[in-house]
């Protein structure tokens, strides 16, 4: 059945919508939740389990430590209060990709709880209060076979993979966001894209949205406009990037509002999102927390952060990254659109790392936004994987800087540091790159260059000084690029003086 939609204009004319953001965050530590298997993403199926991530009878669960350290600290960069007591409940509930049918989780005790964190959209500050962040495993992966679109529907069968299951998650989930209007497909972009931020400034997942390591569900309701009792809301599972999260959002709200407009109501559903074309599908009822029978694990003894410790925690919290996203600008003199072209690159820690190795602000942004970002590019890898570090690149613009070498004698020093060819210094040294400043050499190519172009040499003693331009290509490609142009110019205009 084709969805009957609403334009979203029109749909805010009429309806106020509330948000509810659940992130799950796969968590970088070397094994799962509760046993010793790897959590290495991209090994061979079902070969990263055993007995207990597999549920089999007898097995026992033991915790995680550094997961648990890394729950305070997300809590702590939330602004939550991080529980004195909290407990493991089994959340019970058959499918194929949790071998226990249960999922070891948190429900009315969690680790961390009662946050918030604010987040700018168009110049205006949402603040994005959080209900709780705890701790939970991972499923495995289904993948099914057959179909058009990988989902199970159509599909002549299904695989499961239990690599994934066990792998230890923090969940964070908001309370209502109301008040966002017109704004809210962009505070639900702005919120995950922020949350993100936080995450890999912490170190504890490497935030990868394309490989599942953070996952958005995006809850969505509308009310009429002035109507003080929500929606029913729908839960559209597993976006996997901020673009698709904004697209969820608005084709959820033009979609209810359809409904609604016909006099239907909203089924309380999961629903998938489709990349290729922005809409969501119907997935299954949802399901409410008395539906899972909920127990505590008996397992598992309850974790007990002293306060002590949390105070340690605390101590080990980075600086936000907006705020420091802030800083940097107005120390690095950067317009709004260089530090946004910036951040979007990935290249904002690259530069801050040139920057304290030695170069200029701009001259560092320069580097990694413009050639070393084509080379990344060219070869397809991230700009931090590219094999040239900060300490690298303030060298070859420090030879810069004492005009030992040109810009683009500049792109030869990165050839040979992609090469392997050892420092800058060394580059330079080896493949004789070093700019030629000896007024001999230099003045028997300018006037060679004057001789075969006697028009442009009659330019510039007429004044018309621009002129040089041409002369000073001529020396330059005479030279292999290795010409101090500034001397070049100096000489060929008191020549032709």
């Amino acid at each position: 059945m084709t969805d009957t939609l609403v334009d979203f204009d029109v749909v805010l004319t009429k309806y106020d919508p509330a948000l509810g953001l659940e992130v799950h965050v796969e968590l970088n530590t070397n094994t799962k939740m509760f046993c010793g298997c790897p959590t290495a993403f991209g090994a061979e199926p079902n070969t990263q389990v055993c007995p207990t991530c597999l549920g089999l009878p007898g097995a026992m669960p033991v915790v995680n430590a550094k997961a648990v350290e890394s729950a305070i600290r997300i809590g702590l960069a939330l602004n939550c209060q991080i529980a004195e007591w909290c407990r493991f409940a089994r959340k019970n509930y058959f499918y194929p990709d949790m071998p226990k049918n249960f999922q070891t989780s948190q429900y009315d005790e969690p680790i961390c709880f009662d946050g918030f964190l604010d987040v700018e959209v168009e110049g205006e500050v949402f603040r994005i209060g959080i209900e709780r962040a705890h701790m939970e495993e991972d499923t495995g992966k289904s993948s099914h076979v057959g179909g058009t679109d990988g989902r199970i529907h159509g599909a002549d069968h299904s695989l499961v993979d239990y690599n994934r299951a066990g792998i230890p998650l923090i969940e964070i989930v908001t309370k209502p966001i109301l008040g966002t209007g017109e704004k809210a497909p962009l505070v639900a972009k702005a919120y995950v894209s922020a949350l993100r931020d936080i995450i890999v400034a912490l170190g504890v997942s490497d935030a990868r949205m394309d490989q599942g390591s953070i996952r958005a569900d995006v809850n969505l309701s509308l009310a009429p406009k002035g109507s003080e009792k929500l929606g029913t809301r729908s839960e559209t599972k597993n976006v996997n990037s901020l673009r698709s999260v904004e697209r969820a959002v608005r084709f959820e709200m033009s979609r209810h509002a359809g409904i609604l407009d016909a006099g239907g109501a909203v089924l309380q559903e999961t629903r998938h999102f489709h990349e290729n074309d922005g809409t969501t599908s119907s997935g299954r009822e949802k399901s409410d927390a008395e539906d899972y029978r909920y127990f505590p694990e008996p397992d598992l003894v309850p974790v007990a952060p002293s306060r002590e410790w949390v105070e340690q925690l605390r101590a080990t919290l980075p600086e936000n990254p907006a705020l420091k996203r802030t800083r940097l600008q107005g120390e690095w003199g950067f317009s709004d659109l260089e530090m946004r072209d910036t951040v979007g690159a990935g290249a904002l820690e690259l530069v801050e790392r040139t920057v304290a190795a030695g170069a200029a602000p701009q001259a560092a942004r320069k580097w990694w936004l413009s050639e070393l970002a084509r080379r990344a590019n060219d070869t397809g890898v991230e700009l931090a994987d590219l094999g040239v570090t900060p300490e690298q690149v303030a060298g070859v613009q420090a030879l810069v800087d004492a005009k030992r070498i040109n810009d683009k004698l500049a792109r030869q020093v990165f050839d040979g540091l992609l090469a392997g060819e050892g420092t800058p210094e060394e580059i330079v040294a080896a493949r004789g790159l070093e700019v030629v400043s000896d007024d001999g050499a230099l003045s028997a190519a300018v006037e060679a260059a004057i001789a075969a172009n006697p028009d442009v040499a009659d330019k510039i003693r007429d004044g018309k000084h621009a002129a040089a331009g041409a002369l000073i290509g001529a020396v330059m490609k005479e030279m292999r690029g290795q010409a101090d142009a500034g001397r070049v110019r100096e000489l060929i205009l008191e020549k032709l003086a």
